[in-house]
């Protein structure tokens, strides 16, 4: 029902279940139904209704579920009908029955319950709560059957299983009177088919839990494939074959009995809400022939025969499936560095990595998305990557920020680094590449965003020696000795490279097909034209894609493993329902916009009738986040500098956005604060306050703030400009006479540089070789020229590493033929 005792509310606010009924009787009824009330409404001036708009009422009775009042009643509520000219228009009608669906009601259902989906093993919550003249009471349905002992507004299954699923309602008894909820849906789905993808839900969001897997049939077998998402309200599912939607199949599991040929092909399922939408995996569904097999005169044998004959059983399945190249996994390092301490800020970063994140998520990669990380953090963010690589995934490392090309090497420069920096103080790119290969990866893509201007501060040559192997490729975002640019204006900001890349990072063409085009969009940018191009590196000799399907193949259970390592990076805390000792009970939610950046709400759901404000915040957080006090509890998400994720958090709430959770050494205890005035108090306020700990959120759980850890890349530091810190003030010495600590060899260095363009390209600031490094002291650069830790360039040193070999000029010559540029 509705607040139907407010005769000023206009009907088009009125609550759906009193249109619904109010619909019904008006258009089952013949002489007082909704003809003869468009009749009233048009003899009245203020609400008058045309005959034309009355036809366009009626023609609503050929559609499914068309309803002629309901049309009727939208159009006189745009012209400012209120529920008290309705309830006249009614009495004059003469039709009681209609006039008592706005009657206030001794009974009124507040809070409906929701379906949900959710994982076997969770806590089962579903919500009923109405108010009436008596007290109210409520019972639990499950189709027909009782519910045993569900006498309260909250039904709770604890734990819920599989046997637990189906549909349910409540019955709300209030003295004589009784109604029904909607009918809501349980969906669990089982643990076990649990695919890396984290356990929490949060309430409006959805979860992809189960992804559907690769098959190779017979002809005549059934096809079976599977897919599930958790959430509040329950997803819907609609399953595709080769971009076109299979009628009928609206079902988490797709079901195909007695497979033909014609089935083949690539399979994904489209999960939505009312607000989102996601795709699972592609997967390739292989259809095998049934066919007779002639091997000599008159003898030849079914496909049943052939597999007794050993090898001939083999030969005949690997001619009979096309040609499909597959990634055992695919996973994403996305880093976006703009708050520099030393350097000038970035604005594009934050925007590029957001849209990225989503769109490499539309093509199965798991991403970590992370901003603003120190040295420390960025060599163990990479670590972290590093342990989800295995033989034939798909590694993708996207950078964003400062950065500086020397000899063919490029660096990524935290935002800590200090002014200047060398390469002691940065991530080396192929550094890090040199280790992905030792995974044996299938596809190495770096998209590097920065600029690639000479650092004339860091003279260090690397010797980093990489395999020859085809499957690398680099999308510089510009051209050697030349400076990446982002493009200000009044929405959001983008990188020029970004900017070009979103709009085509989803075809399904090779990588450098791909790129290839977004160099063709730059190449007619007119704001950037002669000063930013796209460059283009690969020794990619298949065609590998960024769609590929996943097909763990027979490691399938390390994809599982490193999933779960990676969904420890994206585990939220589940929403919660705080009740305080005042009667008021406030929710408390989650969401996340980067992988290191928290969103934290608060929503008053219940507060005591004799309450005239209450509101609640958050406060007290930990000092290792650095939260600033004006920026927190605020009425709107982007007043808090929530952007990306407004359009899909609650209403009403008061917003706080808690970002840099790397840097979280404890778990994460703050005070939600409950603030009240009364009526009978002088509107003196009250406070009421409870702690809440959360434990590590999100990235918080890898603990990157640490500066020691694992050793994986120890083969790639031990060289004179790679110390375990980096050569601070405090420590610069210790490196220039080359103490170095092979305690934090397992911290990888890239560096990067990226350069900003402000409304109309007024410049790039940021530089590797600008005037701002001018005040390093001659002292300093005399240490750096004596102590061997930098060693001067050698005159026409290649730019490309190459392994060292008996032959280093047969070498050479093979590796830089494998890495050619790309032409735009």
């Amino acid at each position: 029902m509705s607040d139907l005792s407010d005769r000023s509310m206009n009907v088009n606010l009125l609550k759906e279940p009193v249109v619904r009924k109010l619909c019904e009787v008006l258009d089952r009824s013949s002489d007082k139904g909704w003809r003869k009330l468009g009749q009233l409404v048009g003899n009245d001036r203020r609400h008058k209704v045309s005959s034309d708009e009355m036809e366009m009422c009626s023609l609503k009775v050929l559609e499914v579920e068309g309803s002629p009042s309901r049309m009727l009643l939208r159009l006189i509520g745009e012209r400012g009908c209120t529920t008290g000219h309705l309830i006249d228009y009614l009495q004059t009608l003469g039709n009681p029955e209609a006039l008592q669906c706005l009657k206030p009601s001794d009974l009124q259902i507040l809070i409906q319950p929701q379906s949900v989906a959710l994982i076997s093993g969770h806590n089962l919550r579903l919500s009923c709560y109405a108010v009436g003249k008596f007290p109210v009471q409520y019972q639990w349905f499950k189709t027909k059957e009782e519910v045993p002992n569900s006498f309260s507004p909250d039904l709770v299954i604890s734990p819920v299983h599989l046997k637990d699923a189906g549909f349910y309602i409540c019955r709300v008894n209030c003295g004589e009177a009784f109604e029904f909820s909607q009918w809501v849906q349980v969906d669990v789905l089982n643990i076990t088919m649990f695919h890396g993808q984290s356990y929490q839900s949060l309430e409006g969001r959805l979860k992809l839990v189960i992804q559907p897997q690769s098959q190779q049939l017979h002809v005549g077998e059934t096809l079976q494939l599977e897919c599930g998402a958790v959430g509040r309200p329950i997803p819907r599912y609609q399953w595709y074959r080769n971009g076109v939607a299979i009628p009928n199949a609206s079902k988490r599991k797709l079901v195909i009995p007695h497979v033909m040929q014609d089935h083949g092909g690539k399979y994904r399922c489209e999960i939505s809400s009312s607000s989102e939408r996601m795709w699972t995996n592609e997967v390739q569904v292989f259809i095998v022939p049934k066919v007779r097999v002639q091997f000599s005169g008159a003898m030849e044998c079914s496909e049943d025969d052939v597999y007794a004959l050993g090898a001939g059983s083999d030969m005949f399945l690997l001619n009979s499936i096309p040609e499909q190249l597959y990634a055992t996994d695919k996973v994403a390092l996305l880093i976006g560095n703009l708050s520099y301490q030393n350097h000038p800020q970035l604005k594009a970063p934050m925007v590029d990595v957001y849209d990225l994140t989503n769109l490499l998520r539309q093509l199965n990669f798991k991403v970590v998305s992370l901003l603003d990380l120190t040295e420390s953090e960025m060599r163990n963010a990479v670590d972290e990557f590093l342990l989800l690589l295995h033989k034939g995934v798909y590694g993708l490392l996207y950078y964003a920020g400062h950065g500086y090309e020397n000899y063919g090497n490029s660096f990524m420069v935290p935002v800590d680094a200090p002014n200047p920096y060398r390469s002691a103080n940065c991530l080396c790119v192929q550094s890090i590449l040199k280790l992905m290969q030792e995974k044996e990866t299938g596809l190495n893509v770096f998209l590097l965003d920065m600029c690639r201007k000479r650092n004339i501060h860091d003279d260090s040559t690397h010797n980093i020696v990489l395999r020859v192997t085809a499957n690398i490729v680099f999308g510089y975002a510009t051209c050697q000795d030349a400076e990446a640019f982002e493009l200000s204006s009044t929405g959001f900001t983008n990188g020029v490279f970004v900017k070009f890349l979103k709009k085509r990072l989803l075809d399904d063409e090779k990588i450098t097909v791909v790129l290839d085009r977004v160099a063709e969009d730059m190449g007619q940018f007119d704001a950037t034209k002669g000063k930013q191009a796209l460059e283009i590196r690969s020794s990619l000799s298949e065609r590998r894609a960024l769609t590929d399907p996943i097909l763990p193949g027979d490691t399938a259970d390390l994809v599982q493993a490193q999933s779960r390592q990676w969904a420890k990076a994206h585990e939220l805390p589940e929403t919660m329902c705080l009740d305080f000792d005042c009667g008021a009970q406030i929710k408390l939610g989650f969401a996340a916009e980067f992988s290191n950046v928290l969103v934290i709400y608060t929503h008053i759901i219940k507060k005591p009738e004799d309450m005239s404000f209450c509101q609640a915040h958050v406060t007290d957080f930990s000092q290792d986040l650095d939260v600033d006090p004006k920026e927190m509890n605020r009425e709107t998400p982007e007043e808090t500098g929530i952007y990306f994720l407004s359009s899909s958090l609650p209403q009403h709430c008061l917003y706080t956005r808690i970002s840099s959770l790397q840097k979280l050494r404890e778990e994460l205890v703050f005070t939600v604060c409950l603030q009240g005035t009364f009526i009978a108090m002088d509107d003196d306020p009250v406070y009421w306050s409870q702690s809440i700990n959360i434990g590590k959120p999100l990235i918080a759980r890898l603990d990157l703030h640490q500066a020691m850890r694992r050793n994986s890349c120890l083969q790639t530091c031990l060289m004179p400009h790679s110390p375990c810190h980096s050569p601070g003030p405090e420590n610069r010495l210790q490196v220039l006479h080359g103490q170095h600590q092979v305690q934090d060899c397992n911290r990888l260095s890239p560096q990067l540089h990226h350069l900003d363009v402000y409304d109309q390209l007024q410049g790039a600031v940021g530089g590797c070789g600008d005037t701002h490094y001018d005040n390093i002291s001659h002292f300093q650069h005399q240490l750096a020229d004596s102590s061997g830790a930098w060693p001067l360039s050698l005159p026409g040193r290649l730019s490309i590493p190459i392994e060292t070999s008996d032959d280093i000029s047969e070498l050479q010559t093979v590796f830089m033929n494998s890495l050619q540029f790309q032409q735009p």
